[in-house]
């Protein structure tokens, strides 16, 4: 259904079976696929590509250009895959020259006051909380959760499975399977409720806490404990994936816990 108070430009092409409520504006050069709800008062502008059963919630502009002085005008596209729900007042830009889109995945939420930056690349399944804000070039991976409030540094990679506690500030890179949380942001240990919702097994799970501990707590720097990790951990698809991240790391990841010193009056006693 179409509501006759909305503004959709001829071009824009719609699928069948979606609903369009009044007061939202779609731009040319936009898809919208089957059966997707876009809400009252949404913004839809050029180069936007909605999938099949989204749900666009009032208030939120999608496809803007992006917030980049290197922007030229350049023919971009901001993506939002199958499934995806926007919440109130999320904004999604386009890519620019760099990677020429941005994407949200598939089966994503992104709740009120979300912002995706230009040129992000969002997996599947991950749930990015409230007013999180997200600049550009960032890469999150499947199923990562992203608490509320969180501010994600240009050019951070979140790897897939990953736990952000809410209000964080994240300028390193984030391992996969991981919760990071405090301030400053560091390891809080294994997502292991989110991995046993999952299915992950315990064999599975227990290698990576043996694994991070010996990234994280085992007292190396990076280079030698990614040495050690593939010389005592059998190889398995986490334990490639854990190691090929951190090696891939161009920002350097999120360190490990402090170690408390020690108290220096009770040495002079």
């Amino acid at each position: 259904m179409i509501s006759p108070l909305a503004h959709i430009h001829p071009l824009a092409r719609l699928a069948s079976g979606v609903t369009v409520e009044p007061f939202t504006t779609i731009a040319a050069d936009v898809e919208v696929g089957e059966n997707s709800w876009i809400g009252p008062n949404v913004t839809i502008m050029s180069g936007a590509r909605i999938g099949r059963h989204c749900q666009i919630f009032p208030g939120a502009v999608i496809g803007a250009v992006p917030q980049d002085l290197k922007f030229a005008g350049e023919q971009t596209t901001a993506v939002i895959g199958d499934h995806t729900v926007l919440r109130e007042c999320v904004t999604v830009n386009r890519g620019t020259v760099d990677r020429g889109c941005t994407v949200v995945g598939s089966h994503c939420l992104l709740q009120a006051y979300v912002h995706v930056a230009h040129d992000c690349i969002i997996g599947n399944h991950c749930v990015i909380s409230n007013s999180v804000q997200i600049a550009g070039h960032v890469t999150v991976g499947d199923w990562a959760i992203l608490g509320g409030t969180s501010a994600i540094h240009q050019f951070v990679t979140i790897g897939p499975h990953a736990f952000l506690g809410g209000g964080s500030l994240v300028r390193k890179d984030i391992p996969p399977f991981v919760k990071a949380a405090r301030e400053p942001l560091t390891y809080a240990g294994i997502n292991s409720v989110g991995l046993r919702r999952r299915g992950f097994s315990e064999e599975q799970i227990n290698g990576l806490h043996n694994l991070y501990r010996l990234l994280f707590l085992g007292g190396m720097n990076t280079q030698d404990a990614l040495a050690r990790i593939e010389a005592e951990i059998p190889p398995s698809t986490e334990r490639d994936l854990a190691v090929s991240f951190v090696r891939a790391a161009t920002r350097g990841i999120i360190k490990g816990p402090k170690r408390e010193r020690p108290d220096l009056d009770s040495e002079a006693e």
